[in-house]
């Protein structure tokens, strides 16, 4: 058996899953997906549910958190009206087919039948998962051009650019000045999306957070602090 659902009382429904990968007992608190735990194949079960049980104070801390992001996410249905950075979300409904997606210059299609749930987690994950790639297919086009602009009009060096759908960051810099970006970047605000690019190249320079790397930013971006604190008002999976 690889995966297990226990009942926690207070908590709710938790997915136990073997995960070769797995170090340590990991527990994840996510919207639409609840609590679930990884568990390395060393561990039995029944010591991953001890586990997760001494963690209840903790999970009944987080859950809210995550009942509220929950509340923040769009829930898309065919009435649902929703743009990507340049692609319009359309529904087409379709008989004789099973839920799919297809894009075009101008728009991704979600073509369902007719007896679609879409409420269901399933469909929303799909809907969700389109969105998301063609987030990427934009940002992969859009935003190492952005970065080359950047570069030459402030003097910058930088060895590439990578897309990423990274939970946390929305762009880093290694050692080596290679720059990545977050997809998700694609959602906010073009001033915003200006100040991440501007961060990760000022990175490129100084490496860490000091006060010379703080005045690059203010000397490149205008307002380094301000739009940091903009910044932080976004959620990187929230849309």
């Amino acid at each position: 058996m690889t995966e297990k659902i226990v009942f926690i009382p207070g908590v709710g429904e938790v997915l136990l899953k073997k995960s070769a990968r797995a170090k340590r007992v990991n527990i994840k608190v996510a919207p639409f997906k609840g609590v679930q735990v990884s568990v390395p194949q060393r561990v039995t079960f029944a010591n991953a549910e001890k586990l997760v049980l001494q963690k209840k104070d903790w999970l009944l801390k987080h859950l809210p958190k995550m009942e509220q992001m929950e509340n923040k996410l769009t829930e898309f249905t065919p009435q649902t009206q929703f743009r990507t950075f340049n692609h319009d979300l359309v529904f087409i409904a379709k008989e004789d087919t099973e839920l799919r997606a297809k894009a075009n210059q101008t728009e991704l299609q979600i073509i369902y039948p007719p007896n679609t749930d879409f409420y269901s987690l399933d469909t929303q994950h799909f809907i969700r998962h389109c969105i998301i790639e063609t987030y990427r297919r934009e940002a992969k086009v859009f935003l190492p051009q952005k970065v080359k602009e950047f570069a030459a009009q402030h003097q910058f060096k930088y060895r590439s650019v990578h897309i990423k759908n990274a939970k946390t960051r929305w762009g880093s810099c290694s050692y080596d000045n290679k720059i990545n970006l977050n997809l998700h970047l694609m959602r906010i605000p073009e001033h915003l999306r200006d100040y991440v690019i501007l961060h990760e190249l000022c990175h490129t320079v100084v490496k860490n957070h000091s006060k010379a790397f703080w005045d690059l930013l203010d000397k490149v971006s205008g307002d380094a602090r301000g739009l940091d604190k903009e910044l932080n008002n976004w959620q990187i999976e929230v849309f």
